[in-house]
This record gives structure tokens, sequence and C-alpha cells, in this order.
């Protein structure tokens, strides 16, 4: 698990456009939200898209900029963008590498199974790219308010 203070780890990753977007292209200019859900399309993970997109310009205002990550693929993420009217970028982690850099996968059992899945987890850099906030196991309902507050804080 990442802790505050440490430099947030580097990725570039293609949106639900395909277009690459790294973290250090928002270095200096803006702070961050790093969301990171498990699918698209699925209730929890809808519901904090859907809340994170409806206050992206409340975010916006503060010098903030939203990105969920999730291993689904751009295609996937493209889908759930136009099905549900979403404006925040989605990128696609399909190997899962930034997932684990984040420390945000957790293997789970299931029928004898073992597989990895992702904790719902958000993360709050700062413009100098240092984790300023990170919650690992989130719940989606009132999340994206929780984190405004976070990073309101963080501008004053």
């Amino acid at each position: 698990m990442l802790q505050l203070g440490q430099t947030a780890p580097a990725f570039s990753l293609p949106d639900a456009d395909m277009q690459a977007i790294s973290l250090s292209s928002f270095r200096g200019k803006r702070n961050v939200v790093l969301f990171f859900y498990a699918r698209d399309d699925t209730p929890g993970c809808t519901l904090q898209a859907i809340d994170f997109s409806d206050h992206e310009d409340q975010f916006a205002r503060q010098g903030c900029v939203v990105l969920g990550v999730s291993p689904d693929d751009c295609l996937s993420h493209a889908a759930f963008r136009d099905k549900h009217g979403l404006s925040v970028n989605l990128l696609s982690d399909f190997e899962s590498e930034v997932c684990r850099k984040y420390g945000v996968l957790q293997e789970k059992q299931a029928e004898g199974v073992k597989r990895e899945c992702v904790v719902r987890s958000t993360f709050v850099i700062d413009k100098k790219g240092v984790i300023r906030h990170a919650a690992y196991g989130v719940r989606p309902r009132g999340h994206a308010a929780e984190i405004y507050d976070v990073v309101r804080k963080l501008r004053a």
C-alpha cells in the first residue's frame, strides 16, 4: 500500500478513445484524483464513476483532474462512458501493471480458483506528484464528495 508523502508511481495508459494519458502531463499544472475500480458497468463502479462525473466541474474549479482506472479495455470503457454519459477520463490498465504499482490488487479465492481483483481505491496526487491522500476499500456512495473535501483542503 502506498503512503502519504510518497511520490506517486508514474504511468501512461490509454483512455476510452485510445489516447495515452500520462501522470507526468499534469505535473506542475493540476492535482490529480486517481480512482481505481473493478469493472465497467457494475453497480458500485457505475455509481462511483457517475458521481465523479457529476462533480467533475467542481474538481476542475479546484485545479484538479479526475481519472478512473480499471483493467477493462478501451472499447469497454468507451461503451461504459457512452451508456452512462460519463465525463471523467477512464484509463485502461489491461495488464494491471498500474494497479500493482498502486497496491490495489487483492487475491480472492472463489470455488477453489484464485484470482486478482481490484480493491476500490482513490488517491489524491498534488501538482508535485506526491500522494496527499490514499484510501483503500472505499464505498462508492458519497465518495466523490469526500474526495472533493480533501481536494478543497489541499488547495487551501
